[in-house]
Order: C-alpha cells, then structure tokens, then sequence
C-alpha cells in the first residue's frame, strides 16, 4: 500500500473541530489503499481537550513526535486565562484591556504565521530521516495553524517530496486576522507566505469553493474542495427532549453573536405564554463574555444552559435530542466561505437547522440542497420569527421532523474516497 505523510498540529486528545477532519481521513484511508503515517508535536498546547477521541485513533497507525516550544506556554505563567481564551479564538470586541491589546499584537506581530512558527526547522529536520526510513514520497499538510504549511515547503524544496496543502479555514481572510492588530510589515509577510504556500504546493484542498475562488486569484495550482462531513454515529432513534429545546453546539466567538436570533425569541416569549413555557436554549462549548451580556439585556438569561465544553460523543448526543439545532456565523464577507463543521453533524442528527449567517453564506445552498433546514441573515428577523413560530406549532403537535434527501456525498468515508483521488 502507498504510505503519505500527514503533517497536523491538531490530534487527540486535542477538542474541538479542527481535529476531526483528519482523525476520519486517518481512519478510513487504508480502505483505499493508503497508509498514513502521522506527525505530530510531542508536548502541544491545545485550548481545549478531550481524552475520548483517543479512543478512536487506530490501533495500527504510525506516529512520530517532535517537542514543540510555544510562547502560549510561557505567557500563561504572566497572563493567566487571557492567554487561553485567546488560544481558543474568543478575542473580546468592547473594553479590550492593555493586556490584551499587548497579547494580540504579540501573536499578530512577532510570532509570523503563528505561535507554532518554532517547530518549523526542528520538523523539517526530523521529517527528512522519517522520509526516507518510511520509503514516503507524498506529504499532506493541514492547517491552521499554517505554519504545518512551510513545514510542507520546506521539505518539497529539499526533498523533492510530493506535497499537498489543505487549508481547513482561509488564511489572511480569515475573519480574526483583522483583530491581531497586524503591522504593515507583519500584514506583507503573511500575505507573502500565503502566496507562496499557495504557488509551491503541488495541490491544494479547501472546504468551500468561496475558498477555491478565493485562492484561485492567487495561484494557478490544481484546488480541489474536500468539505468536512458527518461520521456514523446516529444509529438508532434518539429520545427527543420534551421542552422546545434550542441547542448550539461549538464555540460562540464574540463576533458571532446572533442578536437577531434574541430579539425574536424575547419577542415570542412575550407574546406566546406556550412558547414561554416550554422554550430551553442550550449552548454548548465555549461561550464569551459579549454573548453572556448580550442574552442578559434580552430577558432570556432564565431559558439558558451554559454547559461548556463536552465531549464530541456528549455533544453528538444532545444535538441528536435537541427540536431544533442552531449554526451561526458572524456577519461579514469574509465568512462566506466559512462551513462548520458542525454543519453536516447536525445534517446526519436529522434535526430542524435554523441558521444565521452573512448574505451568500455557501452554507444557504447546503441547506437548501439537503432540505435540512432554512438560513437566514442578519436582516431577516420577520422571516425568522414566523419560521420559529411555524416550527414551534408543529413540536407542540407532535410533527416536528425532517425529511432530509441523501447526505452521503458528505460522509466521512465518501469524502476520504476524493481524498484518496489526489494522492
């Protein structure tokens, strides 16, 4: 069998999205063929945690580790819990504080293009005796963090290696770049390491074609989209929760904060004593301060559970539960491109989605195409509030189900089966 390189920051028991994507490329790939081998830091900083994904790591697969050095390590002995939400990309938007001023210039600025710029040399010396010990002649890297990304061209320069990039979010337009507080000098290295990134990969994956347009402005190298997809856990019928329970599940960064989305439930819960009494909004994972606030000036703070991060098979199981699943994203044209994961999670959970995001969010066309749901915009509070009360009528008669088409194309296994064409 052909064996590739899989060069990840992310892997269990690191939490959290960015894990996931290759944790299921991982597993299902010696189905078609291929043989990963996975490198990986030996000591890193992950922001969130959860040992039950190490449980999913196949038994017969290879990994090498190299220690990793990294300032977050050593600004939380100064900062504290700062240094953490920062990490986990819950960057404040109103009362920003010196410390946290300095925290963002520190990361925008001096660590280029990211905290983990210092593995670079130590990997690439490494990787190249591991090349050759393991006969490999084709690397994948994925980030963010894109340093994985010079790891990659720094051993295509010297090793002749085949390499490909992918690029499970954009990199300067990314919606938090602007919010590193970025130098002008800082601002034309990042765009010059994406170009040439970009320009030195033998193929590049995406996971959105509002990427691959994106990138295809600055780089003529072959783009494939590999979005991420959905695993087989729902086998089985879920016990559906007997309140009208509204659940988000993953991170509510302070810009995603769907005002929108309180306003109309504030106005049900006044106008429809039914909706009032039987209304539970359930957030799950890491929440900020701004939405906090945000749900306290709208009256909804006794409808809320705050139950923080859990476990990716605890959080399967509340979303298969939930009436209706929340997908939300921040209001701008940078995020277009941007599709959760969680999106054909909550597709396979087979619940009601009601999303909010920017006008042309690619997810729309998901939804649609899948009839798993309805997106809205952030302008869109009389559409959203007769669709919350139409969904609400038909819990309370018992009828609240979806009809989904085929998802299949979004599996795991289907998607790694287009992985496996490109290696």
């Amino acid at each position: 069998m052909k064996k590739v390189l899989i060069v990840t920051y992310y892997w269990p028991p690191a939490g959290g999205p960015g894990v996931q994507r290759w944790l299921k490329f991982v597993t299902y790939l010696p189905q078609f063929g291929i043989t990963p081998v996975l490198y990986i830091p030996e000591n890193p900083h992950y922001p969130l945690v959860d040992e039950s994904l190490l449980d999913q790591i196949p038994s017969e697969i290879k990994v090498y580790k190299e220690p990793i050095s990294e300032p977050y390590r050593f600004a939380k002995l100064l900062f504290g819990n700062k240094t953490s939400s920062i990490s986990a990309g819950i960057i404040p938007k109103k009362n920003i504080s010196l410390v946290d001023k300095l925290l963002l210039f520190i990361r925008g600025n001096l660590f280029i293009p990211d905290a983990r710029i210092n593995w670079v040399k130590p990997s690439v010396k490494a990787l190249t005796q591991i090349l050759q010990k393991e006969n490999i002649d084709t690397i994948i890297t994925t980030g963010p963090p894109h340093s994985m990304h010079l790891i990659g061209s720094e051993l295509k320069q010297k090793v002749g290696v085949k390499w490909i990039a992918d690029f499970r979010d954009p990199w300067t337009s990314i919606g938090y770049h602007k919010e590193l507080r970025l130098g002008k000098r800082a601002q034309s290295t990042h765009k010059r390491l994406e170009k040439h990134v970009l320009t030195s990969a033998d193929t590049i994956i995406v996971t959105s074609h509002t990427t691959k347009k994106e990138f295809q402005e600055l780089t003529k190298r072959p783009i494939a989209v590999i979005t991420n997809g959905y695993d087989d856990h729902y086998k089985g019928d879920a016990m559906l929760d007997t309140d009208f329970t509204m659940s988000h599940i993953g991170s509510l960064l302070s810009e995603r904060n769907p005002k929108i989305l309180w306003e109309v439930i504030s106005e049900l819960i006044k106008e429809h004593p039914g909706f009032k009494e039987r209304f539970k909004l359930q957030l799950i994972g890491v929440v900020s301060q701004e939405i906090i606030t945000s749900l306290e000036e709208h009256g909804l703070t006794e409808y809320v559970t705050l139950f923080g991060y859990l476990t990716h098979a605890e959080a399967v199981e509340y979303q298969r539960r939930s009436q209706v699943l929340v997908l939300l994203e921040i209001d701008s044209d940078d995020t277009k491109g941007i599709i959760p994961g969680k999106l054909f999670e909550y597709m396979a959970a087979r619940r009601p989605i009601i999303g909010i995001g920017p006008r042309d969010w690619e997810v729309t066309e998901i939804v649609s195409k899948t009839e798993t749901g309805v997106v809205f915009n952030y302008e869109d509070h009389s559409k959203l509030k007769t669709t919350l009360l139409r969904i609400f009528k038909e819990y309370r008669e018992g009828k609240l189900t979806l009809k989904t088409k085929d998802i299949s194309e979004y599996s795991r296994k289907e998607l790694t089966r287009e992985l496996a064409t490109h290696l």
